[in-house]
């Protein structure tokens, strides 16, 4: 798999970017579609109809989100290593590696090791436009690090650590070493109702559901693009 160039940068940056010289006239949706129909990237994605009917966004949307995709990897895909790259450039004052592998995984659903322009729809799809539901979803798949449906404090303290790690050490000056695995207990006594010392997509939903910060975080989602 060829890595992309040096010259990659974030697909959310990219992507509105376009979006804005669209709204400002500057970017013909027509030369777009041209590009998205006629492209010779190596991985061809599927056709904008199709994608329009699997996610929530509009065709001008595909467009513009393609152009910034292909934009920073000409090649059509994403891996792993790309990926750390792309996202280490949000993060500088931390250690964003462990993080992103996470976040990584979420997008690549089928496992591949590699992220499509179609996976990256698809996820960002659900993260701003899918229904709350839709979004706890998505967000229990990747606090769910094996995957076997259900989140342990292990897979929980190994994301809050990322999350510590990512944000830097200047970030929190003060923070004890032991914060990480604090956080993680409190998720614990709020979310695992049955005591059992894991927290189903079921607990999860609804703990979420009642918790007002977090439907409030929610909604933050709604006007990104």
């Amino acid at each position: 798999m060829n890595r992309c160039p040096r010259r990659c940068r974030s697909p959310l940056g990219q992507a509105a970017r376009s979006l804005y010289q669209l709204v400002t006239g500057s970017l013909s949706p027509d030369s777009v579609e041209d590009e998205f129909e006629l492209s010779t990237v190596c991985h061809r994605p599927e056709g904008l109809e199709q994608l329009q009917e699997q996610t929530k966004f509009t065709r001008k949307e595909l467009q513009v989100l393609y152009r910034g995709f292909k934009n920073e990897c000409p090649s059509g895909i994403v891996n792993e290593e790309n990926f750390k790259q792309i996202y280490s450039q949000f993060f500088p004052q931390g250690d964003s590696s462990t993080y992103a592998t996470f976040l990584f995984n979420a997008f690549d659903t089928n496992h591949d090791g590699s992220v499509s322009f179609e996976d990256f729809v698809a996820g960002l799809s659900v993260i701003l436009r899918g229904t709350v539901d839709d979004r706890l979803n998505w967000a229990f798949n990747l606090y769910d690090l094996n995957k076997d449906g259900c989140i342990t404090k292990e897979e929980m303290l190994d994301i809050m650590k990322s999350i510590y790690d990512m944000m830097g050490k200047y970030t929190y000056p003060a923070l004890r070493e032991e914060a990480p695995r604090e956080h993680v207990e409190s998720f614990f006594q709020k979310m695992d109702r049955n005591k059992d010392g894991v927290v189903t997509i079921e607990e999860f939903i609804e703990s979420c559901q009642k918790d007002e910060n977090i439907m409030r975080s929610m909604q933050l989602f709604d006007n990104v693009i």
